[in-house]
């Protein structure tokens, strides 16, 4: 059973029923993405950054460089406890 339902103007527009833009956490100015799944199409609010701004950012601006998985773990791990012994959450 669908959450909503929308109607298509002429324009190719739709209105986001209210609660779908509460489920969402969306209102005026946001970006939905559209995406294919199978049969399907998924409408997901857009993320605001991607992995590489968040890499820029915990890493100092150095461009993202392959790392194991051991590697990224304990990087977090460091990231973590300096976070925490400096009260900052």
């Amino acid at each position: 059973m669908p959450i909503a339902r929308s109607r298509l103007t002429s324009q190719g527009q739709i209105s986001v029923p209210a609660d779908v833009r509460r489920k969402l956490g969306v209102g005026p100015g946001s970006v939905l993405e559209w995406d294919e799944r199978g049969a399907e199409i998924v409408v997901r609010r857009a993320g605001t950054c991607t992995f590489e701004d968040i890499h820029r950012s915990l890493f100092h601006g150095r461009p993202p460089k392959p790392v194991s998985s051991k590697e990224m773990k304990e990087g977090i791990r460091r990231y973590i406890r300096k976070r925490h012994a400096s009260g900052r959450f």
